[in-house]
C-alpha cells in the first residue's frame, strides 16, 4: 500500500510546449509515461509503471468527472477534460487532457492513451468554480448518493446550456 499524500497549496504550472503522455492497460495500470509526466507527478518511472493511473488523483476532483470519463471511453468515444492532479510531494497541477481508447489489430480494447497540455487560464477559472460546486454537492451526501447528486448537477448544467460535455468544455 502506498503512503497517503497530503495535498498542499503549491501549484506546478505546465510550460506552453509541454505535453504529458501516458498509456495504460484496460484496467488503468500505467504501461508508459513520458519524462514530463514524471517531472510533474514527481515520481520516477519505476514508481509509476505498474501503478493505477489514479496514483495522481487529487482529492479536489469531483468523482462525477471521472465517471463521465469512463462512461465516455466505454462508449468508444474520446474525451477532453480538465483534471487537477496530485504530485508525490503534495503539489498539484492542472491539465487539459485528451483520453482515447487503444485497440489491437483485432479491434479488441488494449488500453488507453492520454495526452495532456497546459490549460487556458480563462477556461480553467470557470472549470475550477464548476468542480468546486460539484465537489461540494458530492460532500453533502454519502459516497454513492454524492456521486449521483453531482452527476445530476452536471447534467442539469449541460441541459440548461443545451450542450454535451464536450461542447460545453470547448465553449468555455
Amino acid at each position: 500500500m502506498r503512503p497517503k499524500i497530503t495535498p498542499r497549496e503549491n501549484e506546478l504550472v505546465m510550460r506552453e510546449d509541454d505535453f504529458i503522455v501516458s498509456k495504460t492497460d484496460k484496467t488503468g495500470v500505467i504501461t508508459y509515461c513520458n519524462r514530463i509526466f514524471m517531472e510533474f507527478a514527481k515520481y520516477e518511472e519505476k514508481d509509476l509503471i505498474g501503478q493505477q493511473h489514479n496514483i495522481i488523483r487529487h482529492p479536489d476532483m469531483p468523482r462525477c468527472i471521472f465517471k463521465l470519463l469512463w462512461d465516455t471511453l466505454h462508449d468508444k468515444r474520446e474525451i477532453n477534460a480538465y483534471v487537477k492532479n496530485l504530485s508525490s510531494d503534495g503539489s498539484y497541477y492542472w491539465v487539459f487532457a485528451n483520453v482515447t481508447s487503444s485497440y489491437d489489430d483485432n479491434g479488441e480494447l488494449k488500453g488507453y492513451y492520454s495526452v495532456r497540455r497546459k490549460p487556458e487560464k480563462q477556461k480553467l477559472d470557470k472549470v475550477k468554480k464548476l468542480y468546486k460546486d460539484l465537489l461540494n454537492e458530492e460532500k453533502k451526501y454519502g459516497p454513492k448518493e454524492g456521486l449521483q447528486a453531482s452527476e445530476r448537477m452536471l447534467n442539469n448544467i449541460l441541459q440548461e446550456q443545451g450542450k454535451s460535455y464536450e461542447e460545453f468544455i470547448f465553449s468555455l
